[in-house]
């Protein structure tokens, strides 16, 4: 093995190297403040999950004081759904007039 590199190779290195410098930096989304893709769509998906969960549990804590086992579980449950979507719709529309607002910034 040899204890210098080979010179060649280090030039085209850093030729390639000088060249990558020369490249605009990948921008990230404009989805949010910080916030990529994957982020918002968990985000969306536990409002979701939560809604229904929390409407769940408070009718089924009815239904066991009362004795009415299926009815106010059910009823809440559609609660929770309904909460769920009221959130993750407004936090998609939160999200949209920030890259809204992104957007108008870098235009100017």
């Amino acid at each position: 093995m040899e204890s210098e590199p080979d010179p060649d190779r280090l030039r085209a290195l850093e030729a390639r190297l000088e060249q990558a410098k020369g490249k605009p930096r990948a921008e990230r989304s404009a989805t949010g403040k910080g916030f990529s893709q994957g982020e918002v769509a968990w985000r969306m998906v536990i409002e979701l999950a939560t809604g229904i969960m929390l409407g769940a549990a408070i009718g089924y804590g009815i239904d066991a004081l009362v004795g009415t086992l299926p009815i106010f579980l059910i009823i809440f449950t559609l609660f929770g759904f309904a909460a769920g979507i009221k959130t993750m719709l407004g936090t998609a529309r939160e999200l949209g007039r920030k890259a809204e607002k992104a957007g108008n910034d870098e235009g100017n």
